[in-house]
């Protein structure tokens, strides 16, 4: 079994082709991470897979026997927002099924983008339907089923969540329920416009995100570098310390008490080579923040 010596767990996206049970914990061991995350169904179709309840159960034998903590990552195609009634009612089926599937597996959390209005004048409907749809589903949750956690996106667009202020507006119309949580992309806040680089400007941004939900919602981050400089609005993820943020922002973040028992998540280029080195280093940053 792995020993956490800090609360801060380190660790990546994960494949799942070959099975969670083994593909998913044979990546986790070889690149050490103390966390994983998961699909836990194809992130680009509205396709669910059926579940396995013995494969279910030896994933959260080997996660407890390893002391790795698991999320989900919802399908890429859920738009609560959407003017588009089917994407719409599929967004919804989808959340329901990646919240289900969570419990399952045992995660901690599952994660849903913020999404889009698509279009200016449906904004305000936006928010309305989100209201209306999700609210029966967060309702229907228990208190040990994984938490919805959201995750603002590039700011492109229509996007609901252009800059992490409009969290507020996200979490009004869930009525601050007691189970949403945010999952914030370090990639994602930079392109959005959040100087991440700047010397203070991710503790800046934590801060600012504390201020907003409260430390207590802060449950995941994705610790990505970008291709892209800030404020371009592209979600182009890139290795760590081989894009426009750096790695000293890195530096930063492990150090902010607020996120002292939120799991990073790599989602970055590369498989196990690549992934091992980063959470290498960034375990490296962690461990000498606490001498």
């Amino acid at each position: 079994m792995a020993t956490v010596k800090s609360p801060i767990r380190i660790g990546a996206h994960v494949p799942t082709s070959g099975g969670m049970a083994t593909r998913s914990i044979e990546y986790a061991l070889k690149i050490k991470a103390e966390a994983i995350q998961v699909f836990a169904s194809s992130p680009r179709t509205w396709a669910t897979s059926t579940p396995n309840p013995a494969m279910d159960e030896a994933f959260k034998i080997k996660t407890a026997e390893h002391d790795i903590k698991p999320y989900v990552h919802a399908s890429f195609l859920i738009n609560l927002g959407s003017p588009t009634q089917s994407t719409y009612k599929n967004s919804l089926s989808a959340t329901a099924y990646s919240l289900k599937r969570g419990r399952e597996i045992g995660a901690h959390g599952v994660v849903v983008h913020t999404g889009s209005a698509v279009e200016e004048s449906h904004v305000k409907q936006a928010w309305k339907q989100i209201h209306e749809g999700v609210m029966p589903i967060l309702n229907n949750l228990k208190d040990d089923d994984p938490w919805l956690l959201l995750e603002p996106t590039a700011g492109q667009g229509q996007s609901l969540v252009k800059k992490l202020d409009d969290l507020t507006k996200y979490f009004e119309a869930l009525e601050w329920h007691p189970k949403v949580g945010v999952c914030l992309d370090t990639c994602h806040v930079f392109a959005a416009g959040h100087d991440i680089k700047k010397p203070g400007g991710m503790t800046e941004t934590i801060d600012l995100l504390v201020k907003i939900v409260g430390v207590e919602r802060i449950k995941l981050i994705h610790v990505n570098d970008s291709m892209d400089i800030c404020g371009n609005l592209k979600d182009r993820h890139q290795n760590i310390g081989k894009g426009e943020i750096g790695t000293k922002p890195f530096t930063e973040l492990v150090s902010h008490p607020a996120i002292l028992n939120t799991p990073l998540i790599l989602e970055t280029p590369g498989a196990e080579a690549e992934h091992g080195s980063e959470v290498a280093l960034l375990k490296k940053m962690r461990d000498k923040n606490e001498k």
